[in-house]
């Protein structure tokens, strides 16, 4: 009698648990054809099965449980949901207000409440992941930003964080105000590899989820960049933060400054504005990706005057040749833009940028998904896949062919939720 008892309870007692277990809800999606983020040619008729946060199935005519909902996407590609490989949520665009002014005047709240509203920008016009590299004196925000788009409070991106970023003493800014007055300045100095390593940490410590360290800068305004962290600061730095498991992104603008952070081995170069042949050959042969920001060098050159004519300044032909030598090294391609240069949801203009450097568009979108997934080292994303996170979006048209088709997204999908 006992151990019948005994077996009841325990029946009992499993019941609730087992009639609370709900079934995750599915999703069959049904568009035109399907991107993949890996192929550089569309599948069409391909369909994708989502269940939960994940992708279930991929493939033409698929088989699907009983009480799936379906979507319907007639004349749309499925793809990915793009990855901003380099953005700053805390910057809105320089016409609106210098550099500066936003660093030294905007008060933290007023630049984190805009930083909430461009996330929620960014995600909807097609940006699941955004690489955020360096709150430009908004302190830790950042951390706290990712944390509320975690947790519900607020609609973003899933957010890769940079913190502070690190730049050598006395080579960052705001400068020109009186030297014996201590100005804030937009990024956390260092000097000395024990001081570099002690930076690094502080921010991995605070939440960084990458390291941004500056390779070269200019040390008074309208001097020209040089090259910043010695060759052993650099390496000690690059070291402190992979044995944390952080991957390393260094803007660079000089041939030095990307020499210097291609021997620590670092993940990605920023910006790579005097990139020579031999340079871009190291990369390759180290698999570091390469970040042209080409769309903010055309956004300056927009501020200065320029309508978007052809031919275009000097530094925009500049920065399209960069880009051209980095693809014939074979350098890793990673599509971020800057923004906040220029405003957030316009993050396809630097899409744009690569195409008009050369780029087909399938090889762009290949960057802006896989390419940009390899690159910051997240295997749960970037691709069509079994398995992988449901972030997708779907456009009207086929972006394959021609990247307006991204300004025309029907559907956003993150985590299996459709945001829009």
């Amino acid at each position: 009698m006992k151990a019948l008892l005994t077996t009841a309870l325990a029946l009992v007692l499993a019941l609730p648990a087992a009639a609370g277990a709900a079934e995750p809800q599915r999703t069959l999606l049904r568009p035109a054809q399907v991107f993949d983020g890996t192929d550089p040619a569309p599948h069409p008729g391909w369909q994708v099965l989502v269940e939960g946060d994940r992708i279930a199935a991929v493939g033409p005519n698929l088989t699907v449980p009983p009480g799936t909902a379906t979507i319907d996407l007639p004349g749309q590609t499925l793809m990915p949901g793009m990855i901003e490989g380099h953005g700053h949520l805390f910057l809105h665009p320089y016409n609106e207000a210098p550099w500066d002014d936003q660093v030294l005047h905007e008060p933290l709240a007023l630049r984190t409440i805009r930083a909430a509203k461009a996330a929620e920008t960014t995600l909807r016009a097609g940006f699941t992941t955004e690489r955020d590299l360096g709150t430009e004196g908004a302190g830790y925000a950042d951390v706290g930003l990712r944390k509320a788009i975690d947790s519900g409070l607020t609609a973003g991106p899933r957010l890769l964080v940079a913190t502070r970023a690190i730049v050598a003493q006395g080579a960052y800014g705001p400068k020109g105000f009186e030297p014996g007055v201590a100005v804030p300045q937009g990024a956390e100095e260092a000097s000395g590899v024990e001081g570099v390593v002690r930076a690094v940490r502080n921010q991995i410590a605070a939440g960084a989820d990458v390291v941004k360290l500056y390779a070269d800068y200019h040390y008074r305004p309208g001097e020209p960049s040089l090259p910043t962290f010695s060759q052993a600061e650099m390496d000690a730095a690059t070291a402190a933060a992979h044995d944390a498991g952080r991957t390393v992104a260094v803007h660079a603008v000089t041939a030095e400054g990307m020499r210097r952070a291609i021997a620590a081995g670092v993940d990605t170069i920023e910006h790579g504005d005097e990139g020579t042949p031999a340079v871009f050959k190291a990369m390759a042969a180290k698999r570091i990706a390469f970040c042209p920001t080409l769309a903010a060098g055309e956004a300056i050159a927009r501020y200065r005057g320029w309508n978007g004519a052809e031919p275009a300044p000097a530094g925009v032909v500049e920065g399209r040749s960069v880009l051209r030598l980095a693809v014939t090294a074979g350098v890793p391609i990673c599509m971020g833009g800057d923004v906040g240069v220029f405003a957030h949801g316009e993050n396809v203009r630097e899409m744009t940028a690569m195409a008009a450097a050369g780029m087909s568009p399938a090889a762009v979108l290949i960057a802006a998904t896989s390419g940009n997934a390899q690159a910051f080292h997240l295997t749960d994303r970037g691709a069509v896949k079994l398995g992988l996170l449901a972030d997708l979006i779907a456009v009207d048209g086929d972006p394959t062919r021609d990247l307006s088709a991204l300004a025309r997204i029907k559907l956003v999908m993150k985590g299996g939720a459709v945001v829009r």
